[in-house]
């Protein structure tokens, strides 16, 4: 092998290894963000703010789930502005709890996580029913408790937002354009040109954030 073959090999390696890390898929055995349902203040719309020691984020809607008696309730969603949990705050964005990202300088990068359950339907063995997941005014607590068997993972999703000077945009290729200058949009076709980029992925998202902040 020539040294001219050998740096294409080598190049084309690390262009395989940086698309992989980006296009990932995440799957997850629960159906709810954490293991154990765990205390959260939660900032209500009236101006109130209230303190549950048994909640979760159910990952189904990216909803709010809390303990009444033995009961799992799904919250009413245009009741809530913000959810601090331990280790992560989320704020409400079009009635799903989306978490923080990362800032850039005031811009701000928001991801909501849910399941995919269409694509898990579709690699679904042995016609397992899905009522699990049916959820009306409470969800059975053993319905977040699945199979480690691979093949029953279930795909986890993500869907961005940004807080983009001031408004809220989708991160899509054409709600974030019409949000640009001239100089902006070479930087952003820049970024989502490169062979790595996906919508979907932390990292990628953040850097075409920061290529378009100024």
């Amino acid at each position: 092998m020539n040294k001219t073959t050998l740096r294409l090999t080598t190049l084309i390696t690390l262009l395989l290894l940086m698309t992989g890390h980006c296009m990932a898929q995440d799957k997850t055995l629960m159906a709810t963000l954490y293991p154990q349902f765990k205390p959260a203040v939660i900032k209500l719309t009236d101006g109130r703010t209230i303190t549950n020691s048994l909640t979760n984020v159910f990952l189904k809607n990216s909803s709010l789930l809390y303990m009444h008696n033995t009961y799992t309730m799904e919250a009413n969603m245009d009741n809530i502005v913000k959810v601090d949990f331990d280790d992560r705050s989320f704020v409400n964005i079009k009635n799903q709890l989306a978490t923080v990202v990362d800032t850039v300088d005031s811009n701000v990068l928001y991801r909501i996580d849910y399941l995919d359950i269409d694509a898990y339907k579709t690699n679904l063995k042995n016609n397992m029913q899905l009522s699990n997941f049916s959820v009306t005014d409470f969800v059975n607590v053993d319905a977040v408790d699945l199979s480690n068997e691979e093949d029953r993972k279930l795909p986890l999703v993500h869907k961005y937002y940004m807080l983009y000077n001031g408004k809220l945009v989708f991160v899509h290729e054409r709600d974030i354009q019409r949000e640009l200058n001239k100089e902006q949009k070479r930087r952003f076709k820049t970024i989502i040109s490169m062979p790595d980029f996906t919508w979907v992925d932390d990292a990628c998202v953040l850097r075409l954030l920061r290529a378009i902040s100024d």
